[in-house]
């Protein structure tokens, strides 16, 4: 069961982040925030997910929304990741699995016939006031960042 629900406040939180800083949920007060969890920097669906979220960054900032992404990988991965493709929002790095906890997107998964524990690429909608509005579970990454925007843009 998710630690979090639609229509509820989110908790603060606080991750090292590419950038050489530490972003706060709290520091975001006044502006929306996409919160996209994926499972690994670097590789073909979180690159494609990344670079939408990039290619409508303009589109977001105009509807007063933040994009965070978030994986296990070290900040160091991370900061490859985000030059690599030029991301102009910040990526966390949840080494120790909190933030992935608070929002409840451990899954079993299956990986060449073994059973991991890793992350289910998952956003979620975060408005001014830090209230959760939307979530999406189980992404499909081909026009997800459309969908995501159109919901920022409606609040």
């Amino acid at each position: 069961m998710s630690s979090i629900e639609v229509g509820s406040r989110v908790a603060d939180f606080s991750l090292p982040a590419t950038g050489d800083r530490t972003v706060s949920l709290s520091d975001l007060a006044g502006r929306n925030v996409v919160v996209f969890f994926y499972p690994k920097a670097d590789t073909p669906g979180c690159t494609r997910e990344g670079q939408d979220f990039r290619d409508l960054y303009e589109q977001f900032r105009a509807a007063n929304t933040e994009i965070l992404g978030v994986s296990r990988d070290s900040v160091r991965a991370q900061e490859n990741f985000s030059g690599k493709y030029d991301f102009p929002f910040p990526l966390l790095s949840d080494k120790d699995e909190t933030l992935c906890r608070q929002f409840d997107v451990i899954r079993e998964k299956n990986m060449y016939g073994r059973k991991v524990m890793g992350v289910d690429r998952s956003t979620f909608l975060i408005d001014a006031s830090g209230v959760l509005r939307r979530e999406w579970r189980g992404v499909k990454v081909k026009g997800h960042a459309a969908e995501v925007l159109e919901a920022a843009n409606s609040l």
